[in-house]
């Protein structure tokens, strides 16, 4: 197998697969470009905030994309690029993409509010307050797993103590991009130019932050800038959206374009051999292909934290009911498309039975590069803009994951009864969203010290899980409002499946090292007592939505807006 003809596929398959079942989902669920929306119905200039459909697809793009895809791909490349590639498009297709959709559709539809709003409308109080903690739960794990991540990527230090050039340059050009961010979503708020002039001052600024960054490069530690990724996301997730979030996901549009573009013309002229073996077992060093491939691969196939990320902030901001299947349906397959791609760039540096050393962006950062290297493009530059491109986006996803944990966290000692003014001491204080978000953070970063690979397993199986509940979600309020479901069931059933048996794995594992010396509590410990609540909140939600689904009776027509 070649790279080309691996990418043409998969181009195809997702092409007909929006024109076609993306479609048939629209007109199934009955999407009305007519019908009021809630980011124009309420809005409120934070949270609530009608925006074109470029933008909100960039902030859905940015926010969901991380460095999941390219990290998930290239750490399951052990089971093969068939199984691989299989579950990246057909999982995208099927299951990812609808989930998406659908959370999208579900959250516009019920005045923007979160997925947890609608499994507390269904499933009541003590419902969406076990879903809150869930999500709370889950949201530390992306926020230990990305947090590490992009602070090794911006380590300006290799093993032996030399300075890194491009994790200098890509740290000095990310900080300077946050700050250009910030000065744009000012001058937008209040200036608000056209399309094309922002466009153009996006362009000019991005180039101007690499050439900044490239002549300017920071060398600092991975430990230093652990503590400067959680202090950089306890301020960008309490400011209003406008102020660092719409205005960084628009320029990290651009960077997603070049990415992809660029890898794509890479591949095309580099035509790059798929070293990697079509299908290596069901069982490698010690994993089982089921559940291990399909929790290690959430970006690129299917992912919980995309469902947070459209009923969380994209909902809010969707102008038009027809932008949802674009944003929504569309972006997954894009995110998919940037799997397939790191797919091939993980069968291409392939060599000796092993991948090259370095974390996942790393590695697809420098065969891209490789790629670009046989145009005539420096290897430098190419190198230090894609690998700034997964740092934007792992940014992006942290500071919203960080929001949603945060939300979530003040949202489990409130409800729609709390009066505010009355709430006692402890109460505003567990409620106060700087609080709230501290408390969020710090247990993220006791994980993230572990490092990214210990955390992956489980951050991948409780990702799927959030998938599978909000799966179940969607299918209840389309059978609450007598719209198509069915779709969903299977995909529901599946992720459920491959979920528990992953977490009840980590489980035994996690028990077995107890008392053998190798139990290290705030590794072992923190990973066992996460897994052990997952599950069994999991198992109640799971169980409530569907009795609720399969087993209970309509009592009287629901009043939600259909």
């Amino acid at each position: 197998m070649n790279g080309i003809l691996m990418l043409v596929l998969a181009i195809v398959v997702l092409v007909v697969a929006y024109l076609v079942y993306g479609r048939y989902l629209a007109k199934k669920w009955g999407v009305d470009p007519k019908r009021k929306t809630p980011a124009l119905e309420m809005e409120d200039g934070v949270d609530y905030v009608p925006t074109s459909r470029q933008v909100v697809f960039g902030h859905q793009f940015a926010s969901i994309a991380g460095a999941g895809p390219i990290n998930g791909p290239i750490q399951a490349a052990i089971f093969g690029w068939v199984p691989v590639l299989l579950w990246v498009l057909l999982g995208a297709v099927f299951i990812g993409a609808v989930q998406d959709f659908g959370s999208i559709f579900t959250s516009v539809r019920n005045k923007g509010r979160s997925i947890g709003y609608v499994i507390e409308l269904y499933l009541g109080k003590l419902g969406k307050r076990l879903f809150l903690l869930f999500i709370w739960l889950f949201s530390i794990l992306v926020i230990a797993a990305f947090a590490d991540i992009v602070a090794s990527t911006f380590n300006g230090y290799n093993a032996d103590l030399s300075t890194n050039l491009i994790s200098g340059a890509t740290a000095t050009t990310s900080t300077i991009f946050i700050a250009v961010a910030v000065v744009l979503g000012f001058y937008v708020r209040y200036r608000k130019p056209t399309n094309m002039v922002t466009s153009a001052i996006a362009i000019l600024a991005l180039v101007a932050c690499i050439a900044f960054g490239l002549a300017l490069p920071l060398y600092i530690s991975k430990t230093i800038w652990l503590y400067l990724v959680f202090a950089y996301i306890l301020v960008a997730s309490v400011v209003p959206v406008w102020a660092l979030l719409q205005p960084r996901d628009f320029l990290n549009s651009f960077l997603l374009v070049f990415m992809i573009a660029a890898a794509v013309v890479g591949i095309f002229v580099a035509n790059p051999t798929i070293n990697l073996p079509a299908f290596s077992g069901f069982v490698v060093n010690g994993q089982q292909m089921f559940p291990i491939l399909f929790v290690t691969i959430a970006c690129g196939a299917v992912s919980g934290f995309h469902s947070l990320v459209s009923s969380g902030t994209a909902s809010k901001q969707i102008r038009n009911e027809k932008d949802m299947l674009p944003i929504a349906y569309g972006a997954m397959l894009l995110e998919s498309l940037v799997a397939v791609i790191a797919l091939i760039c993980a069968g291409a540096v392939f060599s000796d039975g092993a991948l090259p050393a370095g974390t996942p962006p790393q590695i697809f950062a420098m065969a891209v590069a490789g790629f670009l290297a046989k145009t005539g493009i420096p290897t430098l530059a190419s190198n230090t803009i894609i690998t700034l491109a997964i740092s934007a986006f792992a940014l992006t996803s942290l500071d919203s994951v960080a929001r949603i944990g945060r939300l979530c966290f003040q949202e489990l000692f409130m409800d729609s009864s709390t009066d505010e003014k009355k709430m006692g001491s402890l109460k505003k204080l567990l409620t106060n969203k700087y609080f709230a978000t501290i408390v969020t953070l710090i247990v993220g970063y006791l994980l993230s010290v572990n490092g990214y690979a210990r955390i992956w397993p489980l951050f991948g199986s409780a990702n799927q899980l959030v998938s599978a509940l909000a799966l179940c979600a969607i299918a209840i309020f389309l059978k609450k409002t007598s719209k198509k479901g069915s779709m969903i069931w299977v995909p529901m059933f599946f992720m459920l499946g491959v979920t528990f048996t992953a977490l009840f794995q980590i489980i035994i594992v996690r028990f077995g090292k107890i008392g053998s010396g190798n139990f290290i509590l705030l590794d072992d410990g923190m990973q066992l007592v996460f897994a052990l609540l997952l599950v069994g909140l999991g198992l109640i939600i799971a169980v409530k939505s569907i009795r609720t689904l399969f087993f209970e009776k309509d009592k009287q027509e629901e009043k939600t807006a259909a």
